[in-house]
């Protein structure tokens, strides 16, 4: 019979069964038992964020560059209050991580005794699954059921609450392997029949288009493969979500870049004048999608998904296709060589001359400056002098979050770390943290905004606590840029509140935290600044000073169908603006 252990020693157990190496939290009087037994064994390092937010954040840029799921510990009350943004934040974008939140003892629950919270209640609508664990020998049985529904089917966040008396209860722990976990077993393989009628329309496809989404990084490095081999098998144009960057590599040659909102033309009108539409682990969110009514108004629809809610939810498809992504996908290839079956060549060849010419009205282009720095410029410097280095990306969110995805350039999957679906400024720091602990040796640069960056900048104190060398690149336009943008173009450039007044010296900042800092304000010095940054072996605030009014183009108006945008040059005939754009 196994010898009774406390609640506190399950939990640090658990972990160590399911393979964590690392953890990010902040210690409160609600964990301090589990606190206790975290300095008392070897294997696991704990990462002392500053706030909780940063906790969960860092948890998911190191669960989306790993495929793993992420963990973080939080205290009652304020500590699970602080780490609502974070759950919400991955249960949008679909980022295994595990919260364990302390709770005030049993007996106290329900008598608004000191730091408490409703934990369950104020984080059920905003994970995948939580638990109140009430009786120790629950305990180990919940943890591994947490880490399988996390990472299990469509990814996302679940929370463990565990009141303090449990955690210093003893009970008997039950391993990993002996955990029931047979409730929640997804579907994976897609239905033969559909997959059959989806090779059939394939083959006669005139005009068809591959739109790829998170769903085919989340399948794993083998969904990305076969995702290449079905570009190439049937010669497919392909786009992607924002955040399904480098499911496709960037180099590869049927790639259109990304759609949306602020995707590129080519990819949008793609999207627009296909007459097959094959939807592969997307959820056709409103960034994409523009005015639902006149979406792709004349394709043929495909949607594989893992997530039975996500079909038909937003854009009704001709063939629904649950499953996960890797499964669906080589199903699909093995139908389609087994049949022998081959592509209407001719009007592929037409299609692509078609998207030829979308692809020559340079929608990305832009007028440099030889006297400020553009930062389109910055990040097409940034890109290049990065240019196969073994690098990792995250963002904060706004104008350079955009420009960073329509810039940079992505050839691998899990090298892209973006808030997406909730658009968390603040994000992009501590995110950048966990992917450097995921990826000790690699480069990890977070592209940021400077009132991004300001909403989580503590986080610099433990980058250098733990000698994180992470490269904060910062495109300082004093501005909320992105809000700007919006007031400039549908506000009649009413700027209520979008100027960032009172902003720190950026350099002395860093300095105080212990870090290097490094600015740069002339195009001249860019590449050499760049540069500097790149070689300073620890923690970097690199504060490029940039064009204070610059718009991000191509954009989707609010309210306008996917194939109605503003461009920044007036190469197509158009509607153009007050502010040089192009109305198509």
């Amino acid at each position: 019979m196994t010898k009774p252990i406390t609640g506190a020693q399950m939990v640090v157990q658990a972990l160590k069964d399911q393979g964590v190496d690392v953890v990010f939290g902040y210690p409160g009087g609600a964990v301090l038992p589990i606190y206790d037994e975290i300095f008392l064994q070897e294997g696991i390092k704990h990462i002392l964020v500053r706030h909780e937010q940063a906790a969960v954040h860092a948890a998911e840029g190191y669960a989306r560059s790993t495929g793993k799921v992420g963990v973080a510990i939080v205290t009652s009350g304020p500590g699970a209050t602080n780490a609502v943004t974070g759950l919400t934040d991955a249960l949008m974008d679909s980022i295994p991580i595990l919260v364990i939140s302390g709770q005030v003892p049993t007996f106290m629950i329900g008598t608004d005794g000191f730091q408490e919270a409703d934990t369950i209640g104020i984080t059920r609508p905003c994970t995948k699954h939580n638990w109140l664990v009430r009786d120790t020998d629950r305990l180990a049985p919940i943890l591994h059921e947490a880490f399988h529904v996390a990472r299990s089917g469509r990814p996302g966040p679940v929370l463990v609450d565990i009141p303090k008396d449990v955690q210093f209860a003893a009970g008997a722990y039950v391993e990993k392997s002996k955990t029931d976990v047979s409730r929640y077993q997804p579907r994976l393989k897609g239905d033969p029949a559909i997959l059959t009628m989806l090779a059939e329309a394939m083959a006669t496809a005139k005009r068809p288009i591959i739109y790829s989404g998170g769903g085919v990084i989340n399948s794993g490095p083998v969904a990305s493969q076969l995702l290449r081999e079905l570009a190439e098998e049937t010669g497919f144009p392909v786009t992607s979500t924002l955040m399904g960057l480098g499911a496709y590599p960037a180099s590869g040659d049927k790639w259109l870049g990304m759609l949306g909102m602020h995707g590129l033309y080519e990819a949008n009108l793609a999207m627009h004048g296909c007459d097959l539409m094959i939807n592969i682990g997307a959820r056709f969110d409103d960034r994409i999608t523009g005015r639902t009514g006149d979406f792709s108004p004349n394709s043929v629809k495909a949607h594989i998904d893992i997530d039975p809610s996500s079909i038909n939810k937003v854009i009704h498809v001709d063939m629904p296709i649950i499953g996960d992504v890797a499964h669906v996908l080589e199903d699909l290839l093995r139908i389609w060589k087994s049949q022998g079956r081959k592509t209407d060549k001719e009007a592929l060849a037409e299609w692509w001359r078609q998207i030829d010419e979308w692809r020559a009205v340079d929608c990305l282009g832009f007028e440099n400056s030889e006297k400020v720095i553009k930062p389109q410029h910055a990040l097409k410097r940034l890109e290049e002098l990065t240019r196969g280095m073994d690098r990792y990306i995250t963002t904060e969110v706004g104008q350079h979050q955009m420009w960073a995805a329509q810039y940079l350039r992505f050839d691998e999957p899990n090298r892209w770390m973006t808030s997406g679906g909730l658009g968390t400024m603040g994000y992009g720091q501590p995110a950048s943290m966990g992917v450097q602990m995921a990826h000790p040796d690699s480069l990890v640069i977070n592209v940021a905004g400077e009132a991004s960056w300001l909403m989580n900048m503590q986080e610099m104190g433990t980058m250098v606590q733990y000698r994180m060398p992470v490269k904060q690149f910062i495109l300082n336009n004093e501005r909320l840029g992105m809000v700007r943008q919006w007031q400039e173009l549908l506000h009649g450039e009413r700027y209520s509140q979008s100027w960032s007044e009172a902003l720190p010296d950026f350099v002395k900042l860093a300095e105080a935290f212990g870090a290097k800092g490094i600015k740069c304000s002339d195009p001249a010095d860019l590449d050499d600044a760049i540069m500097e940054m790149l070689n300073y072996d620890g923690p970097v605030i690199f504060d490029c000073l940039v064009e204070k009014h610059e718009n991000c183009f191509p954009m989707i108006p609010s309210g306008e169908a996917h194939n109605t945008m503003l461009l920044p040059n007036a190469k197509t005939q158009g509607q153009i603006t007050g502010t040089g754009a192009v109305l198509v």
